[in-house]
């Protein structure tokens, strides 16, 4: 618990300091700290809590999403990252609509932009991802968004050559009674598995999906003091989870759900 803390703790202070200097830059943001608790995960140990805090926010040049997650494995340890482990990512978004002052909508496009993204966890895992971004209207959806990655792990002993991903996001909303229930999420699908001789590589094609089912409970009960007070779960669902071929031998497909609460502010 003090390293989720503090984690989030580093972060918060990291995006205040930021903010107080941007000035008009900043368009708008939100922040969010959740906790999740599930079971059936592969890999890692099968029952974890998680304690994450996001931040999404709009500039004059662009987007930005980062995360941070502290996981907790219940009662058990695993081999590389012991009783507990974190992930981050940063995912800034250069928009060429807002930076040439131009309307790039063509279709169900609103805006064309440059997608990067930063992975880290334990062990000195990190990936870099860059490629092209779209922003979509799809008509019921309160966003929408379809990223292309050039996918380069670093850290990574013989794998010279990366992958190729595409990501979409999206979130919906549908009223209900007095309140909404959301369904947000991402899907994540890797592949090009080949290395630098046009082997197959021990990184293998993975598809992850990550949606989420919140409702907002705090406008139910006429919370005013939150933004926003979600509970809901989150499905988990990962083939070859970490590009790690499944088999008889080592199971990595994962299907698991958590149970979540989330507050925004």
């Amino acid at each position: 618990m003090n390293r989720a803390l503090k984690s989030l703790a580093l972060a918060g202070s990291l995006l205040i300091g930021g903010q107080a200097s941007a000035g008009d830059a900043l368009l708008w943001q939100d922040n969010s700290l959740s906790f999740l608790w599930g079971k059936d995960f592969q890999v890692n140990p099968p029952t974890q809590q998680t304690w994450t805090f996001e931040h999404a926010s709009g500039w004059t040049w662009g987007d930005l999403f980062i995360f941070v997650d502290q996981i907790n494995y219940q009662g058990e340890h695993d081999f590389l990252a012991g009783s507990d482990t974190y992930y981050g990512e940063i995912s800034p978004r250069l928009s060429f609509g807002k930076v040439f002052d131009q309307k790039l909508e063509f279709g169900p496009i609103k805006d064309v932009l440059l997608a990067a993204t930063y992975e880290r966890g334990e062990n000195d895992t990190q990936n870099y991802l860059l490629g092209p971004g779209f922003d979509l209207a799809i008509p019921g959806f309160d966003y929408f968004q379809l990223n292309f990655y050039y996918r380069k792990p670093d850290g990574i002993s013989g794998q010279p050559k990366g992958q190729w991903q595409v990501t979409p996001v999206w979130s919906y909303t549908v009223p209900v009674g007095n309140s909404d229930l959301v369904i947000d999420g991402f899907i994540d699908y890797v592949w090009n598995n080949k290395d630098g001789s046009g082997n197959e590589s021990d990184l293998h094609a993975n598809l992850h999906v990550n949606p989420q089912i919140k409702y907002d409970l705090g406008k139910a009960m006429g919370w005013n003091a939150v933004k926003k007070f979600y509970v809901g779960v989150e499905y988990d669902y990962w083939s070859d989870k970490y590009a790690i071929e499944d088999s008889q031998a080592f199971r990595t497909d994962q299907s698991a759900l958590s149970f979540l609460a989330k507050v925004h502010f």
